[in-house]
């Protein structure tokens, strides 16, 4: 699972300008941050990138009781 909607929305993004920075369809970037389908590692950096944060504030750690909180 991915953080990509969470940061967005912090950094006030529509999902429109990332897909068109990636190069990406706005489907393709929807199912990314919704979570229906997860980005290649290659693309979650270019993301991590984009956005100006590190490829792990993008993931949610599995094993993390609080899952609102970014990858340590």
């Amino acid at each position: 699972m991915n953080r990509i909607k969470e940061v967005l929305e912090e950094k006030g993004i529509k999902q429109t300008w990332l897909a068109e920075k990636l190069g990406k369809s706005y489907n393709m970037v929807n199912s990314y941050v919704q979570n229906r389908q997860q980005p290649r590692l290659e693309v979650l950096f270019e993301i991590a990138k984009i956005l100006g944060v590190s490829a792990k504030d993008l993931l949610i750690d599995q094993n993390d009781p609080n899952p609102n909180t970014a990858a340590n």
